[in-house]
């Protein structure tokens, strides 16, 4: 089972080809809940050189970034580079 640990978000770096999927309204909902109710799902990321690489969770990242937060909630998982 994956450990949720708390990542420096200045430390993790977003692939342009997600950024492209970034929808505004969404992160400003998403940022709303999380305010309220806490994150409720960690986001996913990768090791990579010297910071960490998103591989699931922009809207949660962004929101989180919006309120912010200088940590998040993460997964640290094994996946290929895309």
């Amino acid at each position: 089972m994956l450990k949720v640990q708390k990542v420096p978000i200045n430390e993790i770096y977003v692939p342009v080809k997600r950024r492209k999927t970034l929808d505004p309204a969404k992160v400003e909902a998403l940022a709303e809940d999380i305010l309220e109710n806490g994150q409720k799902v960690p986001i996913q990321v990768r090791q990579g050189k010297g910071r960490f690489v998103l591989v699931e969770g922009l809207h949660r990242l962004e929101a989180c970034m919006s309120l912010g937060d200088d940590k998040i909630q993460s997964y640290l998982v094994q996946a290929q580079k895309f």
